[in-house]
């Protein structure tokens, strides 16, 4: 019996040192395991696309196609939204180009015979009117310039000779006189002027008329009704007008 135990203890011992090697062994391959892991992931990341970039071809070119459709579609939307902003001013017809000239005319001789109204007048009323026609058509100079160079439309830099030579009898008139020249020439000029307002706003085409018109309509309007409140117009001033717009 005593020695069956004897040659069981080295038989315990051998085994014991031979787990110990397999311990140590399977240690010593986990860092290696762990090493072959992340090279595995970061290869799978550099070869899989990021979402949305460029894909490149089979020379590691970025595809000039898929580049070139996407500025392409970038660029009809573009062209589609400030198409739809911006709306009908390629058309200018006769009509629109004859309006905007009218309209910065009328701005360089009123605006005078405003100034005038201040010095010249003896009416209050007839006074308010000047100022109006200051306000109005000053904001109106500057809109149809804008509009005429966005259109390519020429338009005059000075009044008609009619129109010069109304500012002339204005300066030479004084007190009463003033007044009644003063409205009853404004009061005429305006008349005909709101009758191709109305024209221009039914037949135009063109988007930047039909705003301009707008404006005009309601400065005009306006004008008219500070000329009838001197209470200086004429009845002939009236039928003048009326010739003027039906013949």
């Amino acid at each position: 019996m005593r020695s069956n135990r004897r040659a069981e203890k080295p038989r315990v011992s051998m085994r014991t040192a031979a787990i110990a090697l397999a311990i140590v062994a399977v240690l010593a391959l986990i860092p290696v395991l762990i090493n072959l892991q992340t090279s595995s992931s970061q290869a799978n990341e550099e070869a899989s696309p990021i979402a949305g970039a460029p894909q490149a071809g089979a020379d590691g070119a970025v595809g000039a196609d898929g580049q070139a459709q996407g500025q392409a579609q970038g660029q009809a939307q573009g062209q589609a939204q400030n198409g739809a902003a911006a709306g009908d001013i390629g058309t200018v017809t006769e009509v629109d180009k004859k309006f905007l000239s009218s309209v910065r005319q009328a701005g360089l001789w009123e605006i005078p015979a405003g100034r005038l109204a201040q010095t010249n007048a003896s009416s209050e009323a007839v006074k308010r009117a000047g100022l109006h026609l200051i306000d109005g058509h000053a904001k109106l100079d500057q809109l149809v310039r804008e509009d005429a160079k966005l259109l390519g439309v020429q338009i005059p830099d000075q009044a008609t000779a009619e129109q010069q030579e109304w500012v002339r009898q204005m300066k030479a008139a004084k007190g009463a006189e003033f007044d009644k020249l003063f409205a009853n020439l404004l009061r005429a000029s305006h008349g005909k002027i709101f009758a191709v307002i109305g024209e221009v706003r039914g037949s135009t085409q063109n988007d930047l008329i039909r705003r301009h018109a707008r404006q005009a309509n309601q400065t005009v309007l306006d004008h008219l009704e500070v000329l009838e409140d001197t209470g200086l117009v004429d009845a002939e001033t009236f039928a003048e007008v009326e010739a003027a717009v039906t013949k």
